[in-house]
């Protein structure tokens, strides 16, 4: 296998993981400001909740290049600063610090211990923080267990000590945490099972006598020694740990969760114990135990011992866990413990991690669906939820006990304040322009059962209307203005129109001014608060000027009309028909002085534009002046040298539109005068213009629309954005989190104009034009540039399909162990029912009754359009029966109408495979695809895994055959078949007569149909033995895949394979050519390989951008959404590979994986390069990023101008 390739692709990430993993809360910003740190995927992303608005505000994401296994917060004694503790892949310990003046997470302690990668015996699946921050303990699943004693130094930094081993071979750890003990010495809790005994037993009986033991470890701070200190069996189900408060919070130990029992445990306590309550409800089953999955601990401020724990079930309910304590006489709790309580509080979506916040808000990381965001209304304390107690339960985990019930029902306790968009799992996606926009737009399923969505996925910023009122006539332009200088708000909207001008006043009404001084009866060209308090109006005639009720006038040249202008605080220029351009400035008394130098321009000019004054300066130096002849030049504003050009640069077509404006630059670290070029084309430039030379360099474009694009500066969330507007309006900003300027589509009506707008209801607006409307809007999060709407599902998805013609997709949708609808109806209608009411909950929020062995499935029909999407029919599967798969197929012999095939298995049990058998359903479409007909069904051996049309038939997978069907009156019709696979087949793609096959564990197929024969003939197959998610084809000989290890691979035939194949006509050379250590005859060449860390659910060749080149777009089963972009020079690829080198030693991965071996984590990476690294140029110190442009005979710019158009050329 060739090591290099000569096929080259630029990977980079549309959307980042949205699963979260872990989450810790701690003050790590050194403030008294909580903080939430997630981990997603490679992520770790740092979240500031805001109290005051309700809402999860995301401060820094920063990707690590290695898998994050664990993490913890703590924070050392006498301090206000949390740190953080990475345990990862990369064998190494790492400590974090934020800092928040630059927003960065910074690595303050980097320690080997072992080999990198995920391994059993390697530590870092475990780690838990002692709670004064003097120690960690980082465990592995089996054997190992290292301490590190954290301190300071005499210059108060923090160190790390030499790691402390606590082995013990033949153990597994299940769960681990610290326990509270104040400042004694450290201890720390395991759950674990020794499994030496049941190991070298030959019968295999000894696994069923393995009892789990909680085990403390005693770190002895004199001795700098760890001892295994006591140990005691407990529950054999027990599978987490929970700490309980110490030292003068509580009476330290443990809580120990298992199968239907929470139970208190302590070395010089006796055990208490409860049980965890069942549902009660008449679609429950009464006998089905709970287990706790997720859980927390929170005390309450102000009297000791007052803490609770919110511990969930699998259900989703939340149930509070008290802990009383016997009292001395003063009432004073004294440490030991009386009795443990339980009782249910609330239901909210099965999470990862719970964080409470001091503030008094819950942040729920759910396993599936959006991450929510809740309010404690009260903590539960005065409600009539039954309250069980330890005292009538036994604490032998081996003795019975009569079950516990509750109601649930809708939440008392939280109020939903904020939900965070999450795709997790992301099932399928389609892209598709269904809305006849300039970009297509992207469409997904994900989430699981009742919080299933349908997702629309636009690129774009999200605007908040606030006023959309008509005017009469169609204004042509609209400015805002101050009366005075220091005025925070404005005071007049100008609105100009063909025949005149609109003055309209801004209060708490918006009315018509008379007596502005403005010259109503003429169009207005500009408008501007000059000076303190002084007012200019420039119109087709001249030039007003309103200052303390005066109005001076200038009139233009007989003959002569302005054609544009530009205005700022001191200056005023303006074009005349004749191409000559005129230039005022403000004097000291305030008037406007006309400068005698006047400078005749060879074609007529289009567009003006004046810089702001910078600070402390009497003028902008530079004067931009756009012409016909497809040129702009600079002139100067110098009183030495007044309009003299200093610069042209010539563009494709005429200019419509300048702004001169100073930007945040991510080059220089500072600011930047820019200036940013609107074209007739719809093309948007933005180029840097020299301070001092005024010479124009490092130009960089988008073509935005097919409109002519006019340019205002506005500001957005205190920073300066440039608002241009074309076919669609876009924004123009550097990025909060990687600083790199990008600009982005705003979801909103195309306007005509737009300008700056404030006032006491919308400090920070824009007020637009469009048509007879005038719209004031703002922009609220600047950082998210996807927007989704979402459809909620029934089930979860499994497969999405687009109908060819019309704009509705399919979605089958199934989940296992549910009740389906007509067995739920049955059990409500039922007299008999022993097991509590008939009251129906929402399955959104409290999930769906559970059924062993039973399916719930349907097909939903969806309407992505409109004003709300919604789904236009539900058709539900019965008889246990569940969807596997779904195309929609034009049949030759129907006059090549679509019909909707969907393959079904009834009684299917995953793990290990079992079914008892499958079907083959067939709709019909009616009404434009709304709606659905039966026509017939057929059965079949087994499932159906996947299908495909081709050639105007049916080609679907059964197991591992491949069949080809035809449309018959009573059922389907047989027509070809062959055993292609090893062992089942999961994807299928075609091109005229090839077929590729993936199969679920051994790679990638491709097979020959031959219609003379009519034989399918595999002739081609991979080297290496895939597990196969998703393929498509990139060409007639490659095919891209990915794999259930996270990997992204492409293929291709070679030639002379791919020839031979085609040549047969009869398929008897291919039928009879010799198999190749069995397999197919020839084997497929390797072309790129890339890890990403993410299962990639599907993946499609498409195109995201007007007028960009075709790329590879993924998605992945944590919602990833990724990009393979191709290269079409080599001399591009070398650059970049290149530049990625040098951004390895550079800016080395944060928790110390090598990121070579982290992208070929199981195949070496080939003919990809990582562009989320290459990116991260823009947040090297500038040093390192002149050392590597010196490196790389570049400029900075021009590094970050390339980074820049790979995104914005093919991918957002």
């Amino acid at each position: 296998m060739a090591t290099t390739s000569n096929m080259f692709l630029y990977s980079l990430t549309i959307q980042p993981p949205t699963h979260i993993t872990q989450a810790v809360v701690g003050q790590f910003a050194g403030t008294k400001e909580q903080h939430i740190v997630t981990s997603s995927g490679s992520r770790l992303v740092l979240l500031r909740p805001d109290p005051t608005q309700g809402k999860i505000i995301t401060l820094l994401s920063h990707d690590i290049f290695g898998i994050i296994r664990s993490m913890a917060a703590f924070r050392l004694a006498g301090s206000s600063k949390d740190y953080l503790i990475l345990a990862t892949d990369s064998g190494r310990i790492t400590i974090l610090e934020y800092i928040p003046a630059q927003n960065c997470f910074t690595r303050v302690h980097l320690e080997t211990f072992g080999k990198s990668g995920v391994r059993r015996v390697i530590p870092g699946e475990y780690l838990a923080c002692d709670p004064k921050g003097r120690a960690c303990l980082i465990a592995s699943v089996e054997k190992n267990k290292l301490v590190y004693v954290l301190n300071r130094n005499a210059q108060a930094a923090l160190t790390i000590s030499s790691p402390l081993e606590a082995h013990k071979p033949g153990v597994h750890v299940l769960s681990m945490t610290a326990l509270d003990v104040g400042y004694a010495n450290p201890v720390f809790a395991a759950l674990e099972t020794d499994y030496t005994e049941a190991d070298q037993d030959p019968t295999g009986q000894a696994v069923d006598e393995i009892e789990p033991h909680l085990v403390y470890y005693e770190l002895d701070l004199g001795l700098n020694h760890v001892v295994r200190k006591w140990s005691e069996p407990v529950d054999r189900t027990a599978a987490m740990l929970f700490q309980v408060p110490g030292g003068n919070d509580g009476p330290s130990g443990v809580l120990v969760c298992g199968e239907e029992s929470v139970t208190y445990r302590h070395s010089n306590q006796d055990p208490f114990r409860v049980p965890i309550p069942r549902r009660r409800g008449a679609t429950e089953d009464p006998s089905r135990k709970r287990n706790i999955v997720a859980g927390v601990m929170h005390k309450l401020k102000g009297s000791a011992g007052a803490f609770f724990f919110l511990l969930q079930t699998e259900d989703g309910d939340l149930f509070k866990v008290t802990i009383d304590m016997v009292e001395d006489d003063d009432g004073n709790p004294t440490g030991e413990v009386r009795r443990l309580k339980i009782k249910y509080f609330d239901t909210v979506p099965l999470a990862t991690s719970l964080c409470i916040l001091k503030s008094g808000f819950l942040y729920v990381t759910s396993q599936a669906g959006n991450h929510q965001f809740y309010q404690f209304e009260k903590l539960g304390d005065d409600d009539d939820e039954p309250e069980f107690s330890s005292d009538n339960f036994p604490a032998d985990p081996n003795a019975s006990y009569d079950p516990v019930y509750f109601h649930p029902r809708p939440a008392e306790n939280l109020a939903l304040v904020d939900s965070v968009d999450s795709m997790n799992p992301l099932v399928d996606c389609k892209v598709a322009n269904l809305t006849d926009e300039d970009a297509p737009q992207i469409y997904t399923v994900c989430g699981s059962g009742a919080r299933s969505t349908f997702r629309m996925i636009k690129h774009g910023l999200e605007v908040e209307e606030i006023v959309a009122s008509e005017v009469p006539g169609i204004p042509s332009a609209v400015w805002t203005l101050k009366l005075n200088r220091g005025d925070q708000y404005d005071a007049y909207i100008i609105l100009s129109f063909t025949n005149g001008t609109f003055v309209l006043s801004i209060g708490e009404t918006v009315e018509q001014v008379n007596n502005s001084g403005f010259l109503t009866s003429v169009p207005t060209l500009a408008a501007q608060l000059l000076g303190e308090d002084g007012l200019i109006q420039v119109h087709p005639k001249g030039i007003r000027h309103i200052c303390r009720g005066e109005v001076q006038e200038w009139a233009a040249p007989q003959h002569r009309s302005i054609v544009a202008a530009a205005t700022n605080s001191h200056q005023v220029a303006i074009a005349l028909s004749s191409g000559e351009i005129v230039y005022f400035e403000m004097d000291a008394d305030g008037s406007l002085a006309e400068y005698d130098e006047k400078k005749e321009m060879n074609g007529t000019v289009t567009c003006l534009s004046l810089g702001e004054v910078p600070e402390g300066r009497r003028r902008s130096s530079f004067l931009a002046v756009g012409c016909d002849d497809c040129t702009i030049r600079i002139l100067s504003l110098d009183p030495d040298s007044t309009l003299e050009s200093r610069s042209v640069q010539a563009l494709t077509a005429a200019p419509s539109s300048l702004s001169i404006m100073a930007m945040y630059d991510s080059s220089s670290g500072g600011s930047t005068l820019y200036l940013h070029i609107g074209l007739h084309s719809g093309v948007y430039l933005r180029t840097v213009l020299d301070e001092v030379t005024g010479e124009l360099t490092d130009t960089r474009q988008k073509f935005l629309g097919p409109r002519p694009v006019k340019l205002s500066q506005v500001s957005v969330k205190g920073q300066t954005c440039v608002l241009a507007l074309s076919s669609r309006p876009w924004l123009g900003y550097a990025d909060p989190i990687s600083k790199s300027f990008v600009i982005t589509p705003l979801n909103y009506v195309d306007l005509e104009w737009g300008w700056n707008f404030t006032s006491e209801q919308c400090e920070e607006g824009i007020v637009g034009i469009q048509g007879q409307s005038l719209r004031i809007f703002s922009i609220e999060k600047l950082g998210e540039t996807l927007i989704q709407k979402s459809v909620p599902l029934t089930y979860t998805p499994k497969k999405l399909v687009k109908h060819p013609e019309h704009p509705i997709l399919y979605t089958i949708e199934a989940d296992n162990n549910t009740l389906p609808p007509e067995l739920r109806e049955q059990l409500l209608a039922d007299p008999g029912v022993v097991n509590g009411d008939g009251t129906v909950l929402p399955p959104t929020e409290f999930g769906y009754p559970r059924g062993k062995g039973r399916w719930a499935s349907c097909i939903n029909a969806v309407d992505p359009l409109g004003d709300e999407p919604r789904v236009t029919q539900t058709i539900d599967f019965k008889n246990n029966e569940a969807a596997t798969c779904t195309a929609i197929i034009p049949f030759a012999s129907q006059d090549q109408e679509p019909f909707l095939v969907v393959g079904t298995g009834k009684d299917m049990i995953l793990n290990p495979r079992q079914f008892s058998e499958g079907y083959i359903h067939v709709y019909r479409f009616h009404e434009e695809g709304k709606e659905l007909e039966f026509i017939h069904q057929t059965k079949v051996e087994e499932p159906p895994s996947a299908m495909l049309a081709f050639q105007g038939k049916l080609l679907v997978a059964i197991g591992k055959t491949l069949r080809i069907y035809d449309l018959g009156m009573k059922q389907m019709l047989r027509k070809a078949q062959a055993t292609v696979s090893a062992h089942l087949i999961v994807s299928l793609n075609v091109q005229h007569n090839r077929i590729v096959v993936g199969d679920v564990m051994q790679g990638i197929t491709y097979v020959a149909y031959k219609p003379m024969a009519n034989k399918l003939i595999p002739f081609a197959d991979d080297t290496i033995s895939r597990w196969v998610t998703c393929t498509t084809m990139v060409d007639y000989e490659s095919v891209a895949g990915g794999d259930k290890f996270g990997n992204l691979y492409i293929l291709r035939c070679p030639l002379q394979a791919s020839e031979e194949a085609d040549e047969d006509a009869t398929g008897v050379h291919l039928l009879h050519s010799r198999d190749y250590l069995h397999g197919a005859p020839n084997r497929l060449d390797l072309m790129a390989h890339f890890y990403t860390q993410d299962i990639p659910t599907s993946i499609t060749k498409t195109n995201l951008v007007v007028g960009g080149q075709d790329i590879i777009l993924w998605s992945g089963i944590n919602g990833s959404i990724g990009a393979l972009i191709p290269f079409v020079s080599r001399e591009d690829a070398d650059f970049f590979q290149t530049l990625e080198t040098h951004m390895r030693s550079e800016d080395p991965p944060l928790a110390g994986r090598d990121h070579l071996i982290y992208r070929g984590y199981y195949v070496p990476v080939k003919g990809v390069i990582d562009g989320d690294l290459c990116e991260r140029y823009a947040l090297l110190p500038n040093d390192k990023k002149q050392m590597i442009a010196g490196e790389l005979d570049r400029s900075v710019r021009e590094i970050e101008r390339k980074i820049s158009d790979v995104r914005t050329r093919s991918a957002f």
